[in-house]
Protein backbone atom coordinates (compact mmCIF):
# COMPACT_ATOMS: atom_id res chain seq x y z
CA UNK A 1 0.00 0.00 0.00
CA UNK A 2 0.91 3.03 -0.97
CA UNK A 3 0.17 6.75 0.06
CA UNK A 4 -0.71 9.70 -2.08
CA UNK A 5 -2.15 13.10 -2.11
CA UNK A 6 -4.61 14.81 -4.46
CA UNK A 7 -4.67 18.63 -4.19
CA UNK A 8 -7.67 18.81 -6.14
CA UNK A 9 -9.80 16.64 -3.79
CA UNK A 10 -7.22 17.69 -0.70
CA UNK A 11 -7.41 13.75 0.70
CA UNK A 12 -4.81 11.27 1.35
CA UNK A 13 -5.38 8.54 -0.58
CA UNK A 14 -4.09 4.76 0.53
CA UNK A 15 -3.61 2.83 -2.62
CA UNK A 16 -2.02 -0.63 -3.61
CA UNK A 17 0.68 0.35 -6.20
CA UNK A 18 2.31 3.70 -7.86
CA UNK A 19 -0.56 5.32 -9.32
CA UNK A 20 -0.44 8.21 -10.76
CA UNK A 21 -3.77 9.55 -11.05
CA UNK A 22 -6.60 10.01 -8.66
CA UNK A 23 -9.10 7.37 -8.43
CA UNK A 24 -11.73 10.21 -7.75
CA UNK A 25 -11.10 13.08 -10.20
CA UNK A 26 -8.87 11.64 -12.40
CA UNK A 27 -5.98 14.25 -11.67
CA UNK A 28 -2.46 13.73 -11.39
CA UNK A 29 -1.74 12.74 -7.61
CA UNK A 30 1.83 13.06 -5.72
CA UNK A 31 2.96 9.74 -4.05
CA UNK A 32 3.90 10.61 -0.38
CA UNK A 33 7.36 9.58 1.26
CA UNK A 34 4.88 8.03 4.51
CA UNK A 35 4.31 4.98 4.84
CA UNK A 36 0.81 2.55 5.08
CA UNK A 37 2.02 1.86 8.61
CA UNK A 38 3.10 5.52 9.88
CA UNK A 39 -0.04 6.93 8.34
CA UNK A 40 -2.28 4.29 10.37
CA UNK A 41 -0.62 5.17 13.52
CA UNK A 42 -1.41 8.82 13.30
CA UNK A 43 -4.48 9.87 15.64
CA UNK A 44 -7.00 12.33 13.84
CA UNK A 45 -5.28 15.52 14.61
CA UNK A 46 -1.91 14.19 13.35
CA UNK A 47 -3.76 13.10 9.60
CA UNK A 48 -5.38 16.22 9.92
CA UNK A 49 -1.99 17.94 10.64
CA UNK A 50 -0.57 16.12 7.86
CA UNK A 51 -3.17 16.39 4.89
CA UNK A 52 -2.82 20.71 6.10
CA UNK A 53 1.03 20.51 5.42
CA UNK A 54 0.46 18.41 1.87
CA UNK A 55 -2.05 20.94 0.95
CA UNK A 56 1.20 23.28 1.04
CA UNK A 57 3.23 23.65 -2.55
CA UNK A 58 6.35 23.78 -0.39
CA UNK A 59 5.54 20.48 2.33
CA UNK A 60 3.96 18.68 -0.48
CA UNK A 61 7.40 18.52 -2.14
CA UNK A 62 9.24 17.65 0.84
CA UNK A 63 6.65 15.25 2.07
CA UNK A 64 6.76 13.54 -1.81
CA UNK A 65 8.55 11.33 -3.21
CA UNK A 66 8.95 9.65 -7.24
CA UNK A 67 8.37 6.47 -8.18
CA UNK A 68 11.72 5.68 -9.96
CA UNK A 69 11.25 1.87 -11.61
CA UNK A 70 7.82 3.33 -13.02
CA UNK A 71 9.62 2.69 -16.32
CA UNK A 72 9.33 -1.19 -15.39
CA UNK A 73 5.73 -0.98 -14.68
CA UNK A 74 3.06 -2.86 -16.95
CA UNK A 75 1.15 0.61 -17.69
CA UNK A 76 3.93 2.25 -18.46
CA UNK A 77 5.35 -0.22 -20.98
CA UNK A 78 1.87 -0.57 -22.27
CA UNK A 79 1.38 3.56 -22.50
CA UNK A 80 4.36 3.37 -24.59
CA UNK A 81 3.56 0.37 -26.62
CA UNK A 82 0.28 3.01 -27.51
CA UNK A 83 2.20 6.19 -27.77
CA UNK A 84 5.54 4.47 -30.12
CA UNK A 85 3.91 3.40 -33.35
CA UNK A 86 5.12 -0.30 -34.87
CA UNK A 87 8.13 0.15 -37.03
CA UNK A 88 7.98 -2.49 -39.56
CA UNK A 89 11.60 -2.24 -41.22
CA UNK A 90 12.58 -3.92 -45.11
CA UNK A 91 15.39 -4.24 -46.80
CA UNK A 92 15.10 -3.63 -50.64
CA UNK A 93 17.28 -6.43 -52.25
CA UNK A 94 20.28 -3.63 -52.93
CA UNK A 95 20.51 -3.97 -49.18
CA UNK A 96 20.00 -8.00 -48.90
CA UNK A 97 23.45 -8.00 -51.60
CA UNK A 98 25.37 -5.60 -49.68
CA UNK A 99 24.92 -8.06 -46.70
CA UNK A 100 26.88 -10.67 -48.11
CA UNK A 101 28.12 -12.62 -45.02
CA UNK A 102 24.42 -12.06 -42.87
CA UNK A 103 22.67 -14.99 -42.08
CA UNK A 104 19.02 -14.74 -43.28
CA UNK A 105 16.23 -17.51 -41.89
CA UNK A 106 12.82 -17.50 -43.87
Amino acid sequence: MYMHYCKRCHRVHMLNGHKQFCPCCKSVITELRLSYMDYVSMDKLARESFQDRCADDEQLKKLGTTYRMYKYSKWYKELQRQLVPQMIHSCTPLERAQMGNAVSMV
